[in-house]
């Protein structure tokens, strides 16, 4: 945390990742609304007898007291809002979960609020919690968090010749960061064929609030082949393998 901030700070979040630290502390990364990606030390998290273990579970949505330390700031004292338990009995639901906090956890930097991110995160671990389809609340969230970390795909106009898209199968181009149409397909590069229904989905999960897009219906193949190009893309920008990804690709592949 920054070191004008003040001494000990209350603070709204939502625990992306945790590790082991030291001999009985936990490191963790906590995603907060007002003051964004946090990593703080909690003191004794592993013991048996730690109150603040059970308060500290990845999903979890929590308040926190925080205070100043000399290397990472320290959780005093932790209180759970949301735990979302049905989410954590499917390994489908909580796969999706891990997919989610990573990205948030990967493309936003330290102590840089992203309020837009926070709500669309708490939002999507509610959706999978309640049921909603796992692959469409997984393909709205990457979507969306994509564009408001400022890599939105681009879904309407021809990235080389600005054009119009017409109602055609198109290319999408994961270096130019959106469509190509048939006429500007290059040889070679970083193409993903792109179905025009499924240049239909991604427009209405970019444009659509949750309300309207929660009635969509899409089949396996379609699904698979959106996740696929939002993966390729996220990676691209990332320059780094997501860990959740290969577990996902892993749990397919044993199905």
């Amino acid at each position: 945390m920054q070191k004008n901030r003040i001494r000990v700070a209350r603070v709204e979040g939502i625990v992306l990742s945790r590790r082991d630290w030291g001999e009985a502390d936990r490191l963790i990364t906590l995603l907060s609304p007002e003051l964004g990606k946090l990593r703080v030390v909690a003191p004794g998290a592993r013991k048996p007898s730690s109150r603040k273990s059970g308060h500290l579970e990845i999903f979890s949505r929590g308040r926190f007291v925080l205070a100043r330390g000399r290397t990472f700031d320290k959780i005093t004292q932790a209180e759970t809002i949301d735990y979302f338990p049905t989410l954590r009995d499917s390994l489908e639901r909580v796969s999706a979960g891990y997919l989610m906090t990573e990205m948030a956890d990967r493309f936003l930097q330290e102590e840089d609020p992203n309020a837009l991110v926070y709500d669309l995160l708490y939002e999507a671990l509610g959706w999978l919690e309640a049921g909603e389809p796992v692959a469409l609340v997984t393909r709205f969230f990457e979507l969306r968090m994509l564009g408001y970390v400022g890599y939105q795909p681009q879904l309407y106009r021809c990235q080389h010749c600005d054009r119009g898209l017409q109602p055609v199968d198109q290319f999408f181009d994961l270096r130019e960061g959106g469509v190509l149409c048939p006429t500007c397909r290059p040889e070679g590069g970083e193409l993903t064929p792109l179905s025009l229904n499924g240049l239909k989905v991604l427009r209405l999960l970019q444009g659509a609030e949750w309300s309207v897009v929660r009635g969509l219906r899409l089949d396996d193949t379609l699904a698979d082949a959106l996740g696929d190009l939002l993966h390729r893309y996220t990676l691209f920008q990332l320059e780094r393998e997501l860990s959740s990804v290969r577990f996902i690709d892993d749990l397919r592949g044993s199905g």
